[in-house]
């Protein structure tokens, strides 16, 4: 029985493992899950999968969700506060953590995950993208199993050669690029001049994929993949000359490995978080994701397209920031989740969203990112400077 914790259960990518897991109950045993503020969605897991420990963010959410448990009859201690997952992600009784929160509020919890050299299922881009550099040694000093799920990712991982899925900083020996496939969004045909008038409802209803309000949006603005790009440079130590996005509406292929020798391998699927999680979770073993079967028949096609960066231009800011080192590309992330958040709350517009990140980028001096403290100085000030920007 292997032992997992879920940082960000009540989250899409939560939800898909607690799925894959509840499919697999020989094998897997949950014990410990985490929220920010769902307490209904968490005590209906806790129910279903009674973990040892639940956490939520604030005291009062926690409270709550203790009293219920308690009624309930459940055992499941509740703890509360950002070092409450910090501990649950480095606990000896865990072996797998699936660092499964949104945001830079899942570096924290992931790193200390990396620190106790756990298994670690990594749906949280942010932790290699505002800290990849710290974050990978962390990962290999302390013998820690970093497994992509991101499905992009995760498709690369798969695609790359036999044995060389665990060596980090892979050389790219006999690999010309790698290329991550990207939808498009639910923009990809507008015209530039209709960008200005798009609203949060449209942004959000993803044509393929099921994802929180956040992600969503940064897949229309094509900043999820920027971020993927970033994440796939720190995971398979590529220059971003060699890691390549390509639009590809189907969502069928999930990401491509083009080799010197002219072959390119593709890792397709249903567009279904359950499959990279699955794969991850069994590696190097296979388990059964309950995804359907892909049907390649009534697919009929696949197309794609280069991505225009003038159309997407938070697509063009992730390669720059990659480019410029250091703390660029938390700086990039801190001013994007500003920026999205006040673009749900309808305080600016769509293609204002990259003009504030941009803004935040042209305004600070990146320092070299060596430690936490400085990327998260780096955080806290790139989301003033934003939050002035869109004041």
């Amino acid at each position: 029985m292997q032992a997992v914790t879920i940082l960000g259960s009540t989250g899409s990518i939560g939800v898909s493992t607690l799925n894959v897991l509840a499919q697999h109950p020989d094998k897997y045993r949950v014990v410990a899950l985490t929220a920010n503020h769902s307490v209904d969605s968490l005590y209906e897991q806790c129910q279903q999968f009674q973990p040892d420990i639940a956490v939520m963010l604030d005291v009062p959410s926690a409270d709550l969700l203790a009293t219920k448990l308690k009624t309930a009859g459940l055992r499941t201690q509740v703890l509360s506060g950002a070092r409450a997952l910090e501990q649950v992600a480095a606990s000896d009784g865990t072996d797998y953590v699936v660092a499964a929160i949104v945001g830079a509020a899942g570096l924290l919890p992931t790193l200390a995950a990396a620190r106790a050299g756990k298994k670690i299922l990594l749906a949280n881009k942010e932790a290699l993208v505002m800290s990849g550099g710290l974050f990978m040694r962390e990962v290999e000093a302390n013998g820690a199993t970093l497994l992509p799920v991101d499905s992009e990712h995760n498709a690369i991982w798969q695609c790359l050669p036999v044995g060389k899925q665990q060596q980090y900083h892979y050389d790219g020996k006999g690999v010309r690029r790698i290329m991550l496939t990207a939808s498009g969004g639910p923009f990809r045909d507008f015209d530039l001049a209709d960008l200005e008038h798009v609203t949060p409802e449209q942004a959000v209803a993803h044509p393929n994929w099921s994802m929180g309000q956040k992600i969503s949006v940064d897949s229309a603005t094509m900043m999820n993949k920027g971020l993927e790009v970033i994440e796939a440079h720190w995971l398979f130590g590529l220059p971003s000359q060699k890691i390549d996005v390509v639009l590809h509406r189907q969502s069928i292929i999930h990401s491509m490995v083009d080799y010197v020798d002219g072959s390119v391998l593709a890792q397709m699927g249903n567009p279904d978080m359950r499959t990279p999680i699955a794969n991850a979770l069994a590696w190097p073993e296979r388990i059964d994701s309950g995804v359907e079967p892909l049907d390649l028949i009534s697919v009929g096609r696949l197309d794609f397209a280069a991505a225009d960066h003038q159309h997407f231009p938070c697509l063009r800011l992730a390669y720059q920031a990659l480019d410029a080192g250091g703390t660029s590309t938390a700086i990039l992330n801190a001013a994007n989740e500003v920026a999205v958040a006040a673009f749900l709350k309808k305080q600016i517009k769509f293609t204002e969203i990259p003009r504030t990140i941009e803004n935040v980028l042209s305004r600070m001096t990146p320092n070299d990112g060596a430690t936490i403290e400085q990327i998260l100085a780096d955080d806290t000030q790139a989301r003033v400077l934003a939050k002035e920007f869109i004041k």
